[in-house]
């Protein structure tokens, strides 16, 4: 394209909000990045943090982006932003958060049940979904919020996502994506859209559809930044706010992955594989596929609950020598990071680590995490590199499960997020997956995802399969090392898939010990 049109991504995920501007041909060029808390706890289980925290990270985030743009700001097309997914934030009638936002990561429940009628009930048991009902009514945060603060509840003017909180801000309109609405929420999955009035959903939840922002497909114009927004963003005012949609949902777009054939692996806070359909799909019953950034299309997800957060928890508590050793060698602490796992052979030597430090895919409540295959060989480094193993042998199983209910299997394997920068985890990818892995052009594919929504929206590509043709790239390809890879079959099929089975009851045991203790 020889006159390229350029456009803005901002991306609020879990420890970072970044802002980006890609050029029409998918390339990246201005970037920056704020780190962030990812939540405040307090007590045991909580995970909140301040909306308007996230809102100025935002803003910090635009401002350190200008200087670096080497286009001027007034060729930006347009802008549009893809966040962490089911973080809610309640506002009042003055469009402010009445209270901080519950983070996805929050776990505390209610201990009641939805109200049903006697008929519903029946049929919601005779096809076996009736824990699933109630596993929502108990964790969905409006519960818990109308339970225990009823003042506040009655206060409850709209009830957003942080995308639509995000949009509220920019644009001064209750509008959200889509292909952002995952969550707890009165919202049919299947059609896309909000629950029909007869819906059971709406008995599982106190939410009125008045609370709920309009949904619009990806590439519609959500709204246009406000002068409110523009100054304190230094977006330009006007610019239009294109519906993209959550940053797995554009993760998956970014990485060109619109096929059952072809996987998206992300190694972000939430480790995940996705396959794209056009053909709705549970691949656990009861568990919905989320809805892909392209109109009527799905995501088929499998996912480890706070997988390479496990990382950033390893690093923070165990790698201090590599972040001082790297401040004295003036190199970034992941290269040492990667020596470490170079330094251990595939395997680990039979250390084994199962990742469910939360519970993941249908696991039961008693899920916890566990190391097998201690001996005196084993190092600090050994520990690491098994956290890495064990997170790529739950994706391995999420391929498996994903293939078996698709019928197809999956032929392609792009990886993406965080942990595909590092050689070393793509090569154990490669390794432990048996097939050949991309990385693509950038790293950055939540917010390529959503750049790739703004071109199709402006009109600069006919659609999302053309958009994908052009803006999205391979780069490194990893083959499998056939020794490497034998290894990894053994202890995946020996040891790896029994290993859940075998401690589910240590888990239970654990479970009823804790509680009794308080």
């Amino acid at each position: 394209m020889e006159n390229p049109q350029y456009f803005l991504s901002i991306d609020n995920g879990t420890q970072s909000v970044r802002a980006m501007v890609f050029d029409s041909n998918g390339q990246l060029i201005a970037k920056s990045k704020i780190e962030i808390e990812p939540y405040f706890s307090d007590q045991a289980g909580w995970a909140e943090q301040h909306a308007d925290y996230f809102w100025n990270a935002l803003c910090e985030a635009c401002h350190a982006l200008w200087p670096q743009l080497p286009v001027p700001k007034d060729s930006i097309t347009a802008v549009s932003v893809t966040t962490q997914r089911a973080t809610v934030v309640p506002m009042d009638s003055d469009n402010q958060p009445l209270r901080s936002a519950i983070s996805w990561l929050d776990q505390r429940q209610v201990d009641t049940k939805p109200t049903l009628g006697t008929l519903e009930s029946i049929l919601m048991s005779l096809v076996r979904a009736k824990s699933f009902v109630d596993l929502m009514h108990s964790q969905a945060e409006a519960n818990w919020i109308e339970q225990n603060q009823p003042e506040l509840w009655q206060q409850v003017h709209k009830f957003l996502l942080l995308s639509g909180f995000h949009t509220y801000k920019l644009t001064g309109q209750y509008t959200d994506a889509v292909a952002s609405t995952v969550g707890f929420l009165p919202f049919d999955y299947k059609k896309l859209k909000w629950a029909e009035d007869k819906d059971w959903t709406w008995r599982a939840l106190p939410i009125t559809r008045d609370m709920l922002p309009e949904l619009l497909p990806a590439g519609a114009t959500l709204g246009k930044v406000t002068s409110g927004a523009a100054k304190q963003t230094g977006i330009p005012k006007g610019l239009p706010l294109i519906a993209s949609g959550s940053d797995k949902a554009c993760e998956v777009l970014g990485t060109g992955c619109i096929d059952s054939q072809t996987g998206s692996l992300s190694y972000g806070s939430l480790a995940t594989l996705n396959i794209a359909t056009d053909k709705y799909l549970e691949a656990i019953p009861f568990h919905p596929a989320y809805p892909g950034v392209i109109p009527n299309t799905f995501n088929v997800e499998m996912m480890v609950q706070r997988g390479y957060w496990m990382v950033s928890w390893f690093k923070k508590e165990f790698g201090l020598r590599e972040e001082q050793l790297a401040a004295n060698q003036g190199v970034s602490p992941e290269s040492l990071f990667d020596d470490l796992l170079a330094s251990v052979p595939a395997g680990c030597q039979g250390l084994m680590l199962q990742p469910y430090w939360s519970p993941s895919n249908g696991d039961g409540p008693e899920t916890r995490g566990a190391i097998i295959g201690f001996n005196e060989e084993h190092t600090r480094a050994h520990l690491y590199r098994a956290m890495i193993e064990g997170l790529t042998y739950a994706l391995r199983e999420g391929k498996e499960l994903l293939e078996k209910r698709s019928k197809k299997p999956i032929t392609r394997l792009v990886v993406s997020g965080g942990g595909s920068q590092s050689d070393q985890v793509m090569q154990i990818t490669a390794d432990i997956f048996g097939m050949t892995v991309y990385r693509p052009h950038t790293f950055e594919t939540s917010s390529l995802g959503a750049a790739i929504a703004s071109a199709v929206g402006m009109g600069v590509y006919p659609d999302f399969s053309t958009a994908v043709t052009k803006m999205t790239h391979d780069g490194d390809l990893f083959e499998p090392n056939a020794m490497n890879k034998a290894i990894y079959d053994d202890l995946y099929h020996g040891v790896y898939k029994k290993m859940y089975g075998q401690l589910k009851p240590s888990y239970e045991a654990i479970r009823s010990i804790t509680s009794r203790l308080g």
